[in-house]
């Protein structure tokens, strides 16, 4: 009776203690199942970018970095050698046409240019006194010429009473051939003096026009150097802001060294540079698209460098809007060059996700999970990126930055 007693006793406490194996379990899959659900990482819808897949048209376009610069901007440069003795604008101040910025040391430079006016001076008379020795010389030789006419007429008279005479009895043959004779070296030396005229004649002209074209490019060589004295006034070649402008009194500068730089700084274009291996992407009359933050501005390529510097070619745009209230001299933009239009294509929205034509991982939306999906994307412009494969019109793709969770193929979406 007692043993009985006794197992009935041993297999409650069994059943007691299998009863807390189970219970014991049954916590330990809990808790573990609240760990599993702890772990597994959940997004908020409105945390994130999200691009539903379409089809349409892409201008493609080729992205480039760029700078906004003055459209207009002058460097003034020194044109002598000389040194700088007074300052009258500094950097910052609004100029106008004409207004001086600062004053160099002309003393040297006019010196020069009253002995240049005194030089063209003494070639100016110079050329009247040639004109007055050859008109002296060719009066002397108009009056023997007219002595040689006279002279010829009159043996032309002497011949002719000879002849006469000598018709009536009265005259000799020796006579008649000598005078004859006369008369042709008469006529002979007045050809001779008339050629000589002319060839006096064109002698003098020529000497003349040389001496003419050695005045005009002596004066040209003078108008030069009153202008270069003119420019050596340093002043404002238009309406502008001074950007920069050497203020050191009695610094020495040497000809073509900067002195002042003006520029207009309610215009400005964009200078933009994009690697040698899209440089065939790029052309004058391509329609460009600046961005400055979320902003938008238009714009057309204007000029292309021909040659590369350091891999890198540089190109201008001329923007439809160039004084729009962003922009700011020195401000960096993004550059989209288009070159290329497709119709008809697959495309998401552009993010910071699209680095080039490849191949990437990109969260699809599934319910409420995000499944991880190799996708092929293609060309694209700054709104648009092309799906090539991986994807069909009307899914939903995260576009937003989520690199952080680029190890998990899938996440929870609330």
């Amino acid at each position: 009776m007692d043993r009985e007693i006794s197992k009935e006793v041993q297999r409650k406490e069994q059943r007691k203690q299998l009863v807390k194996l189970i219970g014991g379990a049954v916590v330990a899959c809990v808790l573990i199942g609240g760990i599993i659900a702890f772990m597994q990482t959940s997004l908020s819808r409105k945390d994130l970018s999200i691009s539903t897949v379409d089809k349409g048209l892409i201008e493609v376009s080729v992205s480039a970095s760029g700078k906004v610069v003055p459209a207009f901007e002058e460097i003034i440069n020194s044109p002598i050698n000389s040194r700088i003795i007074e300052i009258y604008k500094k950097g910052g101040d609004s100029v106008d046409v004409g207004t001086p910025i600062l004053k160099l040391d002309l003393q040297s430079a006019e010196t020069d240019y009253n002995k240049l006016l005194d030089e063209e001076q003494m070639k100016r008379l110079q050329l009247e006194q040639l004109r007055v020795t050859n008109r002296n010389k060719l009066s002397e030789m108009e009056m023997k010429l007219k002595v040689s006419r006279m002279t010829l007429n009159r043996k032309e008279v002497e011949l002719r009473n000879e002849r006469y005479l000598d018709s009536l009895g009265a005259g000799t043959t020796d006579k008649v051939r000598q005078t004859e004779l006369d008369y042709n070296v008469s006529q002979l030396q007045l050809k001779e003096d008339e050629q000589k005229y002319k060839n006096e004649q064109a002698l003098a002209e020529a000497d003349l026009k040389v001496k003419e074209l050695e005045l005009n490019i002596f004066r040209k060589g003078l108008a030069e150097t009153k202008r270069t004295l003119e420019d050596a006034r340093i002043r404002s070649p238009r309406k502008a802001i001074l950007t920069y402008v050497n203020n050191e009194v009695g610094a020495q500068v040497g000809q073509g060294t900067k002195v002042a730089i003006v520029s207009d700084l309610s215009h400005f274009k964009i200078e933009g540079e994009i690697a040698d291996t899209y440089g065939d992407r790029i052309a004058a009359g391509s329609k460009a698209v600046v961005k400055i933050g979320s902003e938008k501005l238009e714009g057309t390529v204007s000029d292309v460098t021909p040659l590369s510097k350091n891999g890198v070619i540089s190109f201008t745009v001329q923007l439809q809007e160039d004084n729009h209230k962003r922009l700011r001299s020195g401000l960096k933009t993004d550059v989209y060059v288009m070159n290329a239009v497709k119709e008809d294509v697959m495309r998401i929205a552009n993010a910071s996700y699209y680095v080039g034509r490849g191949e990437y991982e990109l969260f699809v939306v599934k319910g409420d999970q995000l499944i991880k999906r190799k996708v092929q994307l293609g060309d694209s412009n700054f709104e648009y990126v092309e799906v090539v494969s991986g994807l069909e019109p009307g899914d939903e793709v995260v576009v937003s930055d989520i690199s952080s969770y680029k190890e998990k193929n899938k996440l929870k979406l609330k």
